[in-house]
């Protein structure tokens, strides 16, 4: 009897003394409630320039470039025609910041300019030529306009139904984005170079739908892009490298969200890749070489940026906001790189946010688009990016010209640019307008 007892005190021992080297999370660096009235000493920016966009042909996709080779930003904004899901892009506008109109393309009769989804129109310098083009897919085509004069210069065939997105890439190891890949919303992928020639097609890849935009990564650094189809990888050719699997969720039950790298490294096992699954509710970290890292389940996580936001943990930190809640709940978190909550911040309605270095301290700030709220990293809100009228989507990009990131609020008929007015310039300028391969996931 003695013994037993005596071998039932060491297993308590036992169990207390690793139960004292079980780690606790860390205590967050903030966590704040932002749903009532903004604080009287929190200052309101009023934008630099409000572009009233064109009534008949705009809608609130918007992109921005140096159409015409003048040194100065200008904007295309774009409606799509919508069935069952299905939709293409059916007219657009190009501005000057004054908000004349350059030119106008397609019909504006038929489509919606409201934001469901991304529309599928960029600006990309397409020919390598030094001058930026605007491409579109319309209807069973792609459309290549001339940035300066809306003239179209090309059309290709592309399949029914595979106008949902258009994403540039280099699959054929030109040294720069000339091929491109188009999609059906949720089933179908093709890929084309730059003379429309189809190089593959992938159905359903590795099993699972595609995500809402298929995201280009030269993981194995030789000079092809290797494709986020949706939970599948594909090499440059359209095969399936791998695939994600989850030990926590069904991934069937919905789709890839959105996929950013957090850091990239000299191999694909060294490549850190964070993701998010719509439906399945989750979010999860990779290596290159798709093996799970780490997961955690059980909220509808959407759209990811990746930045410097805190002092500590050193970063670099995850932005992740939690869609599908009512007006009032709506969560941001912050996450370090091994998963762990670090802080959170909750809106009104956080869907679209964005991270900037405005105040040129090292750290990214917090936007949100909803309310224009612009936060620290001690989870202050710092300032209002004031607009008279409802604006949600966000735009970062130099607008002003001097190599500096800016910040733009979109939202029914008008854009509201913001200036930075850091001093301290980037050691690599931001181009003029907005980056390729816009995304609102």
């Amino acid at each position: 009897m003695c013994s037993f007892f005596i071998a039932v005190m060491v297993l308590v021992l036992a169990v207390l003394s690793s139960c004292a080297h079980v780690q606790k999370p860390p205590p967050l660096a903030f966590d704040v409630v932002d749903t009532g009235p903004v604080a009287a000493d929190v200052p309101s920016i009023k934008p630099w320039r409000t572009v009233t966009l064109d009534p008949d042909y705009g809608g609130c996709w918007i992109v921005a470039g140096d159409l015409d080779g003048d040194g100065t930003v200008e904007i295309v904004s774009a409606q799509n025609h919508n069935l069952d899901d299905t939709h293409y892009t059916s007219a657009a506008s190009a501005q000057r910041l004054d908000g004349s109109i350059m030119w106008r393309w397609g019909d504006p009769n038929i489509g919606r300019k409201g934001l469901h989804h991304d529309v599928a129109l960029q600006i990309h310098d397409w020919d390598g030529e030094g001058h930026q083009e605007v491409v579109l897919l319309a209807d069973k085509a792609l459309v290549e306009l001339d940035g300066a004069t809306g003239k179209e210069r090309r059309r290709l065939s592309i399949p029914a139904g595979a106008s949902d997105c258009l994403t540039f890439c280099d699959l054929s190891g030109v040294g720069r984005p000339a091929d491109f890949l188009v999609k059906t919303r949720y089933t179908s992928l093709w890929a084309y170079d730059h003379s429309g020639t189809l190089l593959w097609q992938s159905e359903l890849p590795g099993g699972y739908r595609t995500a809402h935009q298929a995201r280009p990564f030269d993981l194995d650094r030789d000079g092809r892009d290797e494709i986020m189809a949706g939970y599948a990888l594909l090499n440059h050719k359209g095969k399936v490298v791998w695939t994600f699997t989850s030990e926590k969720v069904d991934l069937g039950k919905g789709h890839l969200d959105c996929a950013r790298i957090l850091k990239k490294g000299m191999s694909p096992k060294s490549t850190r890749i964070v993701l998010t699954c719509c439906g399945a509710k989750n979010i999860a970290m990779i290596d290159g070489k798709g093996k799970t890292l780490w997961e955690i389940s059980g909220r509808h996580f959407e759209s990811i940026q990746v930045g410097a936001i805190l002092p500590k943990p050193h970063g670099p930190h995850i932005l992740v906001d939690i869609d599908h809640t009512p007006r009032g709940e709506s969560d941001l978190w912050i996450l370090d790189r091994n998963g762990n909550l670090c802080a959170k911040i909750r809106g009104e309605y956080c869907r679209h946010h964005e991270l900037i270095d405005w105040n040129a301290d090292g750290l990214d700030e917090i936007v949100v688009g909803h309310s224009g709220a612009m936060y620290d990293h001690t989870g202050r809100r710092i300032a209002t990016l004031a607009a008279p009228t409802a604006a949600g989507n966000l735009l970062l990009g130099d607008f002003t010209g001097d190599g500096i990131s800016d910040v733009a609020r979109g939202g029914g008929d008008v854009l509201y640019i913001y200036q930075n007015n850091s001093q301290k310039k980037p050691h690599f300028p931001v181009p003029l307008g907005t980056p390729l391969n816009i995304t609102y996931y």
